[in-house]
């Protein structure tokens, strides 16, 4: 078994991670000088300068999170087939935002989500909607990167105990709001970048170097992976033996809950306020279109890799010895990385994890005080007359407390399945988000009401479900354990409830409480602005 003290050196990991921080910092500051320190457009969206490769490249880094690093890999390694469904189900998400989303949410839009779904409707009850929806999917993402950064550290850097857990997730918190309130968007999009790359290269090179050690034979792999889970199984451990190839080993026979899954990770990515901010962004709509185009490409290239390195973590350190470490099925890819390369490689993805988990918690933490700022304090407050020098200074405000409630609200969760607070904002954004989008874009009689109901309801209704499901209670992987028991919903994901019934919600509203007709042209308006774009450009400030 590889023990915590014998996997690489604390101090080279800290190293590694430090230069991180200092470098990406450093570009962070050469950028925002830049820019303008109060123009919204630049703090928002970082003056839709950047290219389609430079935008795919930072929504692949904003994406590929801690949970798509480790989670996936110790899941392919621990339960095969249905793990590398995780990646199936995280990589189709991105034809649906490519086809539906992308292009028409560009045109539409001007800094949030809530531009799109207020444009031919009520500002004011549409936007706190949309600004509360942010807010819950922003927030559920932010505890699970926090209490992933706390929970890892353990392995990653040598440091146990809770004060040294705490500590870690405190200097995550602060050095993810210098990054947002330094740099903006621009500079939040410019670490992304950088740690995309990092990212797939660093993910590369192992999946090649486990390749030269299977001599290109991707059969053999298998094999071996199967091999040891059959010698687990036999020895009475955690191993499945050859059902590490079959769909369901995961699941049993709880089919519906393997489909409500999949539809929470299939629609969730593009109900993301995260990543549609990133669509904004870019100059033009061909852009945004070429964006995702890329990022498609950059993920599913490492999706397909997290499946060779999860496969490669079963032969190579075991399904028993996964278990048992540290952060459990987290531990896998940074054990595979000390069994491939020693201490040098497993420094390096170390500080890879914590690249990934700082990227993905500035663009939340960004998302979420463009939200509160433009949306609630612009758009409500002040009915759209607010200064955009005072909108930017209460957005940088908003970062720090976002900064301080991430950083006490990590601390609480470090101990809890990061894996629920995932999959709890997924299911909010696939609820509440997506039925709003796609009937804001495509149905024309989509009213007030209908917006304000499903977006409510889907988000209380997904909140609801996941509090009395298994999730929380009742199951000896639950988030209270199995001791307490108040679980009466059979599924641990609402999405095939809470995603029907948002979309139903929508129509319901609508038609119960049209208002149609009283902003007929606004949807004409928004319907050629999100098919031809024209219009569009002038939306966004520069």
């Amino acid at each position: 078994m590889i023990l915590l003290e014998t996997m690489g050196n604390p101090i080279i990991n800290i190293s590694i991670f430090a230069g991180f921080v200092v470098i990406t910092m450093g570009v962070v500051i050469r950028v925002s000088s830049s820019s303008s320190r109060k123009k919204a457009g630049d703090f928002y969206t970082g003056g839709a300068q950047f290219s389609g490769r430079q935008n795919g490249f930072a929504i692949a880094g904003d994406y590929l999170s801690a949970a798509s690093f480790l989670g996936i890999v110790g899941s392919v390694a621990l339960y095969g087939y249905d793990g590398f469904l995780y990646s199936v189900g995280f990589f189709v998400a991105w034809l649906v935002a490519l086809l539906l989303v992308a292009e028409p949410l560009r045109n539409t839009g001007k800094y949030t989500m809530a531009d799109v779904l207020s444009f031919r409707m009520r500002q004011k009850p549409v936007r706190m909607a949309a600004a509360l929806s942010t807010l819950a999917v922003s927030f559920f993402y932010l505890l699970a990167q926090m209490a992933g950064a706390g929970s890892l550290v353990s392995l990653l850097l040598g440091i146990e105990g809770d004060l040294g857990q705490n500590i870690v997730v405190a200097i995550v918190g602060a050095v993810m709001v210098g990054y947002v309130m330094i740099g903006g968007m621009k500079g939040t999009t410019w670490v992304q970048m950088i740690k995309a790359i990092l990212l797939v290269t660093g993910v590369a090179v192992m999946t090649v170097w486990i390749f030269v050690r299977q001599n290109f034979n991707f059969s053999s792999l298998l094999g071996d992976a199967v091999a040891a889970h059959t010698a687990s199984e036999a020895a009475g451990g955690v191993g499945i033996g050859e059902r590490i190839l079959e769909p369901m080993s995961r699941y049993g026979d709880n089919t519906l809950g393997f489909i409500s899954l999949s539809l929470a990770l299939v629609l969730g990515a593009s109900g993301l306020p995260h990543v549609l901010m990133r669509f904004y962004t870019v100059p033009t709509a061909k852009e945004a279109r070429r964006s995702v185009t890329w990022a498609i490409g950059l993920i599913g290239a490492f999706y397909l890799m997290t499946m060779v390195l999860g496969y490669a973590a079963a032969w190579l350190v075991g399904p028993d010895e996964i278990a048992a470490m540290p952060g459990g099925a987290n531990a896998a890819a940074p054990a595979l990385a000390f069994e491939l390369g020693g201490t040098v490689l497993m420094a390096i993805i170390a500080g890879v994890a914590f690249a990934t988990i700082l990227a993905v918690v500035a663009g939340l933490t960004i998302t979420a005080s463009a939200s509160l700022a433009h949306d609630i304090y612009n758009s409500v407050i002040k009915d759209g007359k607010a200064d955009p020098a005072q909108e930017v200074k209460v957005a940088r405000t908003t970062s720090l407390v976002i900064g301080a409630l991430s950083i006490v609200g990590g601390i609480l969760a470090k101990d809890q399945n990061v894996a629920f607070l995932v999959a709890l904002a997924f299911s909010v954004a696939a609820s509440a988000n997506l039925p709003s989008i796609l009937y804001s874009l495509y149905w024309k009689k989509f009213s007030t009401a209908g917006s304000v109901w499903s977006i409510y309801g889907g988000l209380f209704g997904a909140l609801f479900l996941i509090v009395f499901s298994p999730a929380v209670s009742g199951a000896p992987g639950s988030m209270l354990g199995a001791d307490i028991d108040f679980a009466w919903f059979p599924l641990d994901n609402p999405a095939l409830v809470s995603v029907p019934l948002g979309f139903f919600l929508g129509w319901l509203g609508s038609v119960v409480r049209p208002d149609g007709d009283k902003y007929a042209d606004k949807a004409s308006e928004m319907e050629v602005r999100s098919m031809t774009g024209a219009g569009a450009e002038g939306a966004i400030d520069h």
